[in-house]
């Protein structure tokens, strides 16, 4: 147990470093005075407007929980608001590289530089300027904390293991983390990848860890909605196709391009095959990402029936789908984070694997024993 914790904690390190290069160059995050103070503050007339009346938009409040923005909105609405502002980094193609608090666009109601915000994104005033926005946005920072969470967490629990090595009782986090651990390892890698599972056990750690407390980030009313991004889901759907492909043998690749069927059928078949290499990514990609939304966007939307309403009848139903659906969110957040890392280790031993003639996969001795026992 010791190696297997040894050696996800150097995986997460090297992650984390990476991480910490890029932070590096980053102006700090620094709470500000909430924006909307500043914007009322320059624009008093919009004080005297009376929005008591103004029907609740709950589409566009569900969107903005689970979408990704330049600033951190912690709690309040209007002139009561709380929130970050987070770094803008911009590379302009003939401004060079630009580097800002996102407070300066209040909210999208100013310019800063020749640049502002619409709708989250940063457009230039000059038509004939492109620019390459690289921000570090609300779902990055949560990234960032997750990976520092990883990091300090585990790097707990292997010294840990250390003073008090393996044979002894776990305690505190040891008692919750190491059956996790041991279930990757023994019940994902070593069931779906067999002999030379261990391999493979640091990324599959590093994935399922990843998912799964940003899933529980992301139930937390002001956390960032990270595992509902598609762009998260990507890319670590995209590191499965490149793991999964890199260690494929010849018996995965001669499957592919020579599968064992009638020659005449190979136009049909090898396009199928190859055609298949990238759907089972993007399987990964779309369920991880489609879950994690739709849970966000139908608690929000069961307890906006009580501002649509306008009634306090509804509450009481409202408040009890809506507690249900955060229930059932918590049993997926543990799920999809299964889920993601089980068709991970499935797709990573279907290419490992050696097959016989009849495709039919081969095992060895060891393996069997492995079984056995």
């Amino acid at each position: 147990m010791t190696t297997k914790i040894n050696t996800y904690t150097k995986f997460s390190s090297i992650l984390l470093l990476v991480f910490v290069f890029l932070f590096s160059s980053i102006t700090p995050l620094n709470a500000s005075e909430p924006q909307e103070v500043a914007i009322a503050a320059r624009h008093p007339q919009a004080n005297d407007i009376d929005e008591s009346n103004k029907p609740i938009d709950i589409t566009a409040i569900a969107l903005e929980h689970v979408s990704d923005s330049h600033s951190w909105h912690l709690w309040g609405e209007g002139h009561d608001a709380v929130a970050l502002p987070l770094p803008v980094i911009l590379y302009s193609s003939i401004k060079g590289l630009q580097v800002f608090s996102s407070a300066r666009f209040e909210h999208g109601h100013a310019a800063y530089n020749g640049y502002k915000l619409e709708e989250e994104k940063i457009i230039s005033e000059d038509n004939s300027e492109t620019i390459y926005d690289i921000s570090i946005t609300k779902n990055v920072t949560q990234m960032f904390l997750s990976a520092i969470v990883l990091f300090l967490l585990f790097t707990s629990i292997a010294r840990a293991y250390k003073t008090q090595g393996v044979t002894s009782a776990p305690k505190g986090k040891q008692s919750f983390f190491e059956p996790l651990v041991t279930f990757v390892r023994d019940d994902i890698a070593k069931g779906n990848i067999g002999h030379g599972s261990d391999k493979y056990v640091p990324y599959l750690l590093t994935v399922f860890f990843m998912i799964l407390i940003n899933n529980v980030f992301g139930m937390i009313p002001i956390g960032a909605n990270l595992t509902g991004n598609i762009a998260f889901t990507l890319v670590l759907s995209v590191f499965t196709l490149i793991v999964t492909n890199v260690n494929g043998n010849g018996a995965y690749w001669h499957h592919i391009f020579m599968p064992p069927a009638p020659k005449w059928l190979y136009p049909i078949l090898v396009p199928i095959e190859v055609v298949g290499i990238l759907t089972k990514p993007f399987a990964l990609m779309i369920r991880l990402f489609a879950n994690m939304t739709a849970g966000h966007i139908i608690v929000i939307s069961l307890v906006g029936l009580i501002f649509v309403f306008k009634s306090i009848y509804i509450a009481p139903v409202s408040v009890a789908f809506a507690l249900f659906i955060d229930v059932l969110e918590c049993l997926v957040a543990f799920l999809q984070a299964y889920v993601f890392t089980m068709l991970t280790a499935l797709f990573i031993g279907s290419a490992v694997a050696d097959h016989n003639d009849d495709g039919v996969h081969n095992t060895d001795d060891k393996e069997l024993e492995e079984v056995k026992h």
